[in-house]
């Protein structure tokens, strides 16, 4: 099979660890290399494996999920333990556009194509217990919790269920975390924007979603108001409130809502 990427590199498995494979190809969409951090679950004979991504917030890059929650490590626990079936983790940077791109195109780049092209795309051809039949599914936190569910509802015909985690919910809300001014991140579709206004416009094909948020965290009124905005035009989701502010023993510990809903939809037509 021919890459579609001018140049990819891959680690060697013989100085691998815990089940983490990292990848770099060089984005067309990014006009840049990028970095993608991959979970693959150990086991012989494992093929066509669910791919969930797993978006990181501001400051983060793709080593973040694996080294400040060891997600990998949960995943390998849950699988062994059956809570869950094996599926592969893959966690891109976001591009590394300022304290963070938003996942949303730029003028002199288009970190949304980044996710649902190269990602995918790269995971695909690089980790043989990938491929072309494995079923999406997309997640993250904070600016990648907005990232995820637009994306994610955005093009609910690649992914299976969607999850946000303490997410941003209009993109208005990166200035209390970045020093780029807001006019960086303008869309000339507005939609781009908000998750309220995405989920309208694709409202009659919706892909399962849910998002919870801490109650003490600085993003909890956005979440609520979300919330009270799908409920008024009677649109199905779930969402949930936990203790925790915006931090990451609150996603440490919350990761697992996600994984075990989309493990439900993955395999809601299979056998117990």
């Amino acid at each position: 099979m021919s890459s579609k990427f001018r140049t990819t590199e891959l680690s060697d498995p013989r100085f691998e660890a815990n089940q983490l494979r990292h990848i770099t190809v060089k984005s067309r969409h990014l006009k840049q290399r990028g970095d993608i951090t991959v979970y693959v679950p150990s086991g012989h004979n494992l093929k066509d494996l669910p791919i969930t991504i797993l978006l990181h917030g501001v400051y983060g890059s793709h080593w973040i999920w694996s080294q400040k929650t060891g997600i990998h490590l949960k995943m390998e626990s849950w699988i062994k333990n059956k809570e869950v079936k094996p599926m592969i983790i893959a966690m891109p940077s976001d591009g590394l556009w300022g304290d963070g791109s938003g996942y949303v195109p730029h003028t002199q780049a288009d970190f949304e194509q980044w996710i649902t092209v190269d990602v995918v795309q790269a995971v695909i051809e690089l980790i043989p217990e990938a491929s072309v039949q494995s079923k999406l599914c997309i997640a993250g936190l904070s600016m990648g919790g907005f990232g995820a569910l637009r994306l994610g509802i955005k093009n609910h015909e690649m992914f299976k269920a969607v999850s946000g985690l303490s997410s941003i919910t209009v993109l208005e809300e990166m200035k209390l975390f970045v020093e780029e001014p807001l006019t960086s991140y303008d869309q000339s579709d507005k939609e781009n924007e908000s998750v309220y206004q995405t989920i309208l416009k694709h409202k009659e094909h919706l892909p399962p979603f849910r998002f919870d948020c801490g109650s003490e965290d600085l993003l909890i009124e956005g979440n609520r108001k979300l919330h009270l905005q799908l409920k008024e035009i009677d649109i199905a989701h779930i969402y949930e409130e936990h203790p925790g502010k915006h931090e990451w023993i609150y996603w440490e510990t919350h990761i697992k809502d996600t994984i075990l809903f989309f493990n439900k939809i993955l395999n809601h037509n299979s056998p117990s």
